[in-house]
């Protein structure tokens, strides 16, 4: 397992692969009545469209850190870990990388009450729909992933900031 996870963590492939298979899986299950070419088609649009977006942001992140993709990728385990490096220049790269997440979780964190409003009123309008049309169970098991999916996202940045914040200082103090 843990191997897996490194290699999802270095290999954009590996990334690709993944992307794919889910892709493949929820086109199939979505549009059933298509043949599954357009599946395939389907999902390869969608992963080179994820692939593309996320190559970008690696690319923009490893210039700001100073870093080779791999790198960024054993940068980011450390702080997720929690393991202060003690060569000098990993200390200034996990710096510049603690500095610009941090930054990007700011400016993403002012539209996220917008973000989890626009989710509510979709969960409204769903549960709307069904008293409208006597459908309760798939309008309360979507509000219900909807609200699960929000307190998941809250959860995790919560995380982050605070795996960002302890290695902030503990580069400060050292």
């Amino acid at each position: 397992m843990l191997s897996l996870k490194r290699l999802l963590d270095r290999s954009l492939t590996a990334q690709a692969t993944v992307v794919f298979l889910l892709g493949l899986g929820v086109t199939g299950l979505i549009r059933r009545d298509e043949h599954p070419a357009v599946w395939v088609l389907h999902s390869a649009l969608y992963t080179g469209i994820a692939i593309a977006f996320l190559a970008v942001q690696r690319r923009r992140t490893a210039r700001a850190v100073g870093a080779d993709a791999g790198g960024l990728a054993d940068l980011q385990r450390k702080i997720r870990h929690r393991e202060v490096p003690q060569d000098p220049q990993e200390r200034e790269a996990v710096r510049r990388l603690v500095a610009e997440q941090l930054d990007q979780m700011e400016r993403a964190g002012k539209w996220l009450p917008y973000w989890f409003g626009a989710m509510c009123l979709i969960a409204i309008a769903m549960l709307v729909l069904g008293i409208f049309s006597n459908s309760f169970v798939f309008p309360i098991a979507f509000a219900a992933g909807m609200l699960a999916l929000c307190l998941w996202l809250s959860w995790t940045r919560r995380r982050s900031l605070d795996r960002l914040h302890w290695m902030r200082q503990a580069l400060q103090s050292k």
